[in-house]
């Protein structure tokens, strides 16, 4: 792929792994009630979880990409609308990240669990992995580099924000829970998705 490519790539996974959804819900509330020492456990088992969800959607995508080309570019543009559709539902969503904190006493191994549970097994998780990944693979290349370079970026992005608001959630708490912080994280996020999926309209329109 080019570098481009990946770099695309990886601008928009920072963004949406940014947004808070379940897993960084999950998150702030242990960091909230139990401290920064719940960023590496969490960290991990986000990690593992968005591998499991990738890997999963993955094995369709290669099976799709093989029985039809057609079927992969049709995939394309849904992916494209669907990434409008969640940036305008972000942009009108409150600010509000109702995250309590979770004060009951939890092992390392357990908060790991807990965190690749929420993530692996959440349906929009899978649902966006199908719709968003598409928009960067070249079908025209190899699929398996590809999507082992885009995983890899992803789990470490995934990793990275994690800590991150894991550390801010223990550090900073009033930001977190700032309904204005949220709104701007929200709406910012928002409008990008629905950059990328009007973008991806464009130039799919740009190829016909």
């Amino acid at each position: 792929m080019t570098l481009e490519t990946w770099l695309a790539f990886t601008a928009a996974s920072a963004v949406l792994l940014v947004i808070p959804g379940p897993t960084i819900l999950l998150v702030v509330s242990y960091a909230l009630g139990q401290g920064w020492r719940t960023a590496l456990p969490m960290a991990i088992g986000v990690a593992l979880g968005d591998f499991t969800a990738m890997t999963l959607s993955l094995l369709g995508l290669g099976a799709l990409l093989a029985a039809s080309a057609t079927l992969f570019t049709i995939l394309k543009w849904a992916g494209a609308t669907y990434l409008i559709w969640l940036g305008i539902k972000l942009w009108r969503a409150g600010g509000a990240l109702d995250a309590k904190p979770r004060m009951d006493a939890a092992s390392a191994l357990k908060m790991l669990s807990h965190a690749w549970l929420v993530t692996a097994l959440n349906p929009k998780g899978l649902t966006f992995f199908i719709a968003f990944l598409p928009q960067f693979i070249d079908p025209k290349l190899a699929l398996l580099p590809q999507v082992s370079l885009f995983a890899a970026t992803f789990l470490i992005l995934a990793f990275a924000n994690v800590i991150t608001y894991a550390l801010i959630a223990s550090r900073a708490r009033s930001m977190v829970q700032s309904p204005r912080t949220m709104r701007v994280i929200n709406r910012t996020g928002g409008s990008l998705l629905i950059g990328a999926g009007v973008a991806t309209v464009a130039l799919r329109a740009g190829q016909a």
